[in-house]
C-alpha cells in the first residue's frame, strides 16, 4: 500500500486545525498537512490538550509549542484534568480523555473559525477498531471502522501504515515524543495492537492492509444499504408518531427493513439501538394484537397487522436545537437561558458554566454525576425522583457533545456546574402551568 495521504479530503479556502499530541502520527499528520497547504489554499493551525494524566504531559506541550514557534503555525492550548474527572465520575480514564480532548477541539474550531479538524488515525488504527468492534459483536457500521470524514472532522492518514509514518519522519529528520500509555497493556486497545494484530501480521504481512481495504468496502455497502432503505414502504409519518404497514415492510429483506425502521426512529429524536430495533420487530412478528413497548417518549402497539408508534405523553418530543439566549419553546417545555453572574446561593434555575450546548431527549446510556452523589444513568436518577414514566423520555437534556450537562427536574452535572462570582448561563425548564426547573 502506497503512502496515500488523502489531500483530497481538503478545499481552498479551508482552515483545518490539526490534533497535534507530539507523538508520532500527529507529527506526521501535521508536516504533510504544512506540505500541502500553500498548493491546496487551505490554513493550518495547532490544538494540544493537556490531558494531566502524566508528568511527560509538561514536556509535551513544550515540545509541540516550541515546535509550532519555529514553523511559525499558530498554536492552541488546552489543560483538562482526567484523572480527577475519571474519578470524580467513576469512569474509564480513556473514555474520559477522549470526551475532554474532543470538547476542547470542537470548541476552539467554533472560536477560532476553523471549517475543518484533523487527526491523526493511521491504517493500523483503523484495523484496531475493525477488530474491536467485530469481538464486540458490531454490525455493519462499525465493522467499517474509522470514517475518513464525519462532519467537520476528517482523518486524511487512514490508507498510511504506521510504518509509513515512521519512515517518513526519520527520512526528514521530524523529532517527535513517545506516550508511554500506548504500551499500558490496561488498555483494550492496546493489547490489540500489540497482542492480536502482530500475530495476525505474522499470518498475513499485509493483514493491516486488507483490513482497511475491508472496512472501506464495507462501508460502501453500508451507504448503499442506508440509500436502498431510503425507498422501502411501510412506513410513514402520521401525526406526532409513526404508523407501519407491517405486511408491506416485509416486502423488503431484513436489512432494509431494519435501516428504514432505524432511520424513521431517529427521526423522532429515538435512538435507534440494537435493543429497540430487536424488540419492534419481535413485536411485529410475534407479538399479539394489542402488545406494547416502551419506547424513550414513546409507546409502540401493535394491532393486527399495523403497529403504531405514538408519543407516550400528551405531546411529541421535538428535534435536538441549539441552545441559545432567549426563549426557546420545546414541544411543551418553556425553556429560557440568560447569561448571568452565578450568585453565592444560586438557588432555583440550572446555573452551568458558558458553553456551548444543545436541548435533546434523553438517549441510551446518557448518563449523569448530581453533586456528592455518584454518577448514575438518567433512567435510575428519574426513577428516584419518580418521574412520570410518560415524561422520562421527553424531558429537557441539555448535553455538550456527547455528556449529559444538566436535565430538567434533576439539576446539572458536577463538571458543568457554574462557579460563584463568575459569568454563567442560567437555563428555566417550565412545562404548561408546571414551575419546576
Amino acid at each position: 500500500m502506497g503512502e496515500c495521504f488523502s489531500y483530497h479530503l481538503l478545499a481552498p479556502g479551508d482552515k483545518v486545525l490539526c490534533a497535534v499530541s507530539g507523538g508520532a502520527d500527529s507529527m506526521y499528520l501535521l508536516c504533510r498537512l504544512m506540505e500541502g497547504a500553500e498548493r491546496g489554499g487551505y490554513q493550518v493551525g495547532v490544538a494540544h490538550y493537556h490531558h494531566g494524566i502524566r508528568k511527560a504531559s509538561d514536556q509535551e506541550e513544550d515540545f509541540v509549542r516550541a515546535w509550532c514557534e519555529t514553523h511559525h503555525i499558530p498554536l492552541h492550548v488546552g489543560h483538562g484534568d482526567v484523572p480527577q474527572t475519571a474519578a470524580r465520575q467513576g469512569r474509564g480514564m480513556e473514555e474520559i480523555a477522549r470526551e475532554m480532548r474532543y470538547a476542547f477541539l470542537y470548541e476552539t474550531a467554533r472560536r477560532e473559525g476553523y471549517t475543518l479538524l484533523a487527526t491523526g488515525h493511521h491504517a493500523g488504527d483503523n484495523a484496531e477498531t475493525v477488530l474491536m468492534h467485530l469481538i464486540r459483536g458490531s454490525g455493519l457500521k462499525g465493522l467499517g471502522g474509522i470514517p475518513p470524514r464525519r462532519g467537520r472532522l476528517i482523518r486524511p492518514m487512514l490508507e498510511v501504515t504506521r510504518q509509513q509514518v515512521e519512515e517518513y519522519l526519520n527520512r526528514h529528520h521530524v523529532p517527535h515524543v513517545e506516550d508511554e500509555s500506548n504500551a499500558d497493556p490496561a488498555y483494550t486497545r492496546n493489547r490489540v495492537r500489540h497482542e492480536v494484530l502482530p500475530l495476525l501480521e505474522r499470518l498475513n504481512p499485509q493483514a493491516v492492509r486488507h483490513i482497511a481495504q475491508a472496512a472501506a468496502r464495507l462501508r460502501e455497502d453500508e451507504q448503499l444499504l442506508d440509500t436502498l432503505a431510503q425507498d422501502v414502504p411501510g412506513v410513514a409519518v402520521e401525526g406526532e408518531g409513526l404508523e407501519v404497514d407491517i405486511p408491506a415492510l416485509r416486502t423488503a429483506p431484513r436489512p432494509l427493513a431494519v435501516r428504514k425502521l432505524a432511520g424513521a426512529l431517529t427521526a423522532l429524536g429515538i435512538h435507534p439501538s440494537q435493543v429497540y430495533l430487536d424488540g419492534l420487530f419481535s413485536l411485529m412478528e410475534e407479538g399479539q394484537s394489542g402488545s406494547r413497548l416502551d419506547l424513550p417518549g414513546y409507546v409502540a402497539e401493535k394491532s393486527w397487522n399495523r403497529l403504531t408508534i405514538a408519543p407516550s405523553g400528551q405531546k411529541n418530543t421535538p428535534h435536538p436545537a441549539t441552545l441559545e439566549e432567549g426563549v426557546i419553546h420545546w414541544g411543551p417545555w418553556r425553556v429560557e437561558c440568560r447569561k448571568m453572574v452565578c450568585p453565592p446561593d444560586p438557588g432555583k434555575g440550572l446555573w452551568l458554566a458558558l458553553g456551548d450546548y444543545v436541548l435533546r431527549p434523553r438517549q441510551v446510556g446518557d448518563r449523569m454525576k448530581l453533586s456528592k452523589r455518584p454518577t448514575k444513568t438518567l433512567k435510575k436518577l428519574m426513577m428516584e425522583k419518580k418521574i412520570p414514566s410518560p415524561l422520562r423520555g421527553c424531558l429537557p437534556v441539555v448535553a455538550q457533545g456527547e455528556r449529559v450537562a444538566a436535565v430538567a427536574w434533576l439539576g446539572v452535572d458536577q463538571d458543568f456546574l457554574a462557579q460563584p462570582g463568575q459569568a454563567a448561563q442560567y437555563i428555566t425548564i417550565t412545562k404548561e402551568k408546571d414551575n419546576h426547573a
